[in-house]
């Protein structure tokens, strides 16, 4: 075909061109086909398994270990309020107010990443990580990055801050096979995660980063100073 063999010669003739003209449909393709509609679902439909979940189960299939998820779904009423608070105080301190994004945050993350010469600190409010953890991954590449930044924005827009938290605290990682606040309550203390004190709740907001390093009920000494710093953000805010 004429046209075809024009193509071609075109493309030999600007190789650079073609390469960025193919990364770009390609970058573009990606964020056309992000899961939009798996989001507004979510406003009446609670996900029945997460990417991060898919993973694990991935990674324990090829290590030869039987993956055993812990999972039970609760309300936001039916969470402790200390459990709630403690969140939000250990992991996104302006989540009711931020669109999505703590632009605070993120500048101070990369002032110190630079300093540091590495990935030192995280900025990622509860909205970027239910995103991450519904629909993407734990690899940090850029695309990554747009992908979840996208998600988030959208994300805020079709969902009430009180739903974006519920379904946070019922799908995040707590521990080996462990998701959600209700089955991390029965797990680490034997309890309902509506019965949790105050201190069992700022244990469990502790560990939050390193689920799978660090348990809520051991007192370890990265637990004891991190719940402690937890406890005096919230009594500091009146919580």
């Amino acid at each position: 075909m004429p046209f075809g063999r024009a193509l071609l010669r075109w493309i030999k003739a600007h190789k650079v061109v073609s390469v960025v003209f193919l990364i770009v449909f390609w970058i573009l393709a990606e964020i056309i086909t992000l899961p939009y509609g798996a989001v507004v679902r979510l406003k009446s439909a609670n996900p029945l398994e997460t990417a991060f979940m898919k993973e694990r189960r991935e990674q324990g299939t090829e290590r030869g270990k039987r993956f055993k998820l812990r999972q039970r779904w609760v309300s936001l009423a039916d969470i402790s309020k200390d459990l709630i608070n403690a969140v939000i105080v250990a992991e996104d301190g302006t989540f009711w107010s931020h669109e999505g994004f703590d632009w605070y945050e993120f500048r101070e993350s990369v002032e110190r990443d630079i300093k540091e010469g590495r990935a030192a600190r995280g900025a990622s409010t509860i909205t970027q990580q239910l995103v991450k953890n519904l629909f993407l991954s734990s690899s940090k590449n850029p695309l990554r990055k747009v992908k979840e930044w996208i998600l988030t924005w959208y994300m805020e827009q079709e969902l009430s801050k009180s739903r974006i938290l519920e379904l946070y605290l019922n799908v995040i990682e707590w521990g080996n096979g462990v998701f959600g606040i209700e089955a991390a309550s029965e797990y680490y203390f034997g309890k309902p995660a509506s019965q949790l004190s105050r201190d069992e709740a700022a244990r469990l907001a502790a560990i939050i980063p390193s689920p799978r390093r660090f348990r809520a009920n051991e007192d370890t000494r990265y637990v004891a100073r991190r719940s402690h710093l937890i406890l005096e953000r919230m009594a500091a805010r009146g919580y």
